[in-house]
């Protein structure tokens, strides 16, 4: 089996997502293909997650994916399919 991307830590990562979107449950899909673990925000059980999106994002448009970067700026990726793009170029397994 070949090695996975060696930048394979997920503490820089939050996805903000609902239980019922079919959009994050694409996200969630290729994440468990990925064997990624990641912490999850559900904006609809938690209102403070909510409100972290809108203030932090701009919007409550889920998924959304926090990326907190090695100099601390923090971009808010939106859309499932640059989320699963932008994971996959991170995680997927290289050939040894």
């Amino acid at each position: 089996m070949s090695a996975i991307n060696s930048d394979s830590s997920v503490s820089d990562l939050v996805l903000y997502q609902s239980e019922t979107c079919w959009f994050c449950g694409r996200v969630r899909q290729a994440l468990a293909e990925m064997h990624v673990e990641l912490a999850f925000r559900d904006i609809d059980h938690d209102l403070h997650f909510r409100q972290e999106l809108a203030s932090g994002g701009g919007k409550t448009q889920v998924p959304c994916l926090r990326i907190q970067h090695p100099d601390q700026r923090v971009e808010w990726l939106y859309e499932s399919a640059d989320i699963i793009a932008y994971l996959a170029a991170r995680f997927t397994p290289r050939p040894a």
